[in-house]
């Protein structure tokens, strides 16, 4: 016959449960088990020894030229990048050249003047000569006519020179590669006030390279 449990039963039962709960609730948890670790393995040996030899050193063109204007100037424009393959001809650089064409101007008007003078002059030296021939005037009068056509005539020559000179001069202005290679270096910027010969861009002709320094050594 089913009896209702007292609450002195239940106090009974009470205690033991509790105890099978705490006991539960401090067990520990299992350790997780340890990862596979990957090995480096190696096998030992013997091999016969090899020996070589080992060069330090730098890699350049075997001719490596710095080009720079040959006149003074500021630079308006540089074309030139390092790395970049010119060829023979090619502008690299140019200067403002307005005060080498205003000189060139100068020197043409010069020329234009001392031509007339000797034109001037030799009419004069012809027109002397057939008063000669007339017994008009001396000899000597004659010679002093022709020494003032022949200065007129070196002035004039002169005159050419120096409108060469002037004209080169602006033609300078602009850097011309004079050989085909590659851009290494660039030593120069637009707006920059350069004097003549200073080095602007550095170019290595196409062609066989060398070793630099060797420092050979045994490994």
């Amino acid at each position: 016959m089913f009896q209702t449990p007292t609450p002195a039963r239940l106090s009974g039962w009470a205690a033991p449960l509790l105890s099978l709960a705490l006991l539960a609730a401090c067990a520990r948890p299992e350790p997780a088990a340890e990862p596979v670790r990957a090995v480096k393995v190696f096998t030992v040996g013997t091999s016969a020894m090899q020996s070589g030899y080992e060069f330090s050193g730098e890699v350049r063109a075997r001719v490596e030229s710095r080009l720079g204007f040959r006149v003074a100037g500021k630079i308006t424009q540089r074309q030139a990048e390092v790395g970049q393959r010119v060829k023979a001809g090619t502008v690299l650089a140019q200067l403002d050249p307005q005060d080498y064409r205003l000189a060139a101007d100068a020197a043409r008007a010069q020329l234009a003047a001392a031509s007339t003078n000797r034109d001037l002059a030799a009419a004069d030296f012809k027109r002397f000569v057939t008063l000669r021939e007339q017994n008009f005037i001396s000899g000597a009068e004659l010679e002093r006519r022709e020494t003032t056509l022949k200065a007129a005539q070196a002035r004039v020559e002169q005159a050419q020179a120096q409108l060469a000179s002037q004209g080169n001069q602006a033609r300078y202005t602009s850097l011309v590669a004079d050989v085909s290679g590659v851009i290494t270096a660039v030593e120069a910027e637009p707006g920059q006030v350069v004097t003549a010969g200073t080095p602007v861009v550095r170019i290595a002709r196409t062609g066989p390279a060398t070793w630099c320094s060797p420092c050979p050594r045994t490994r």
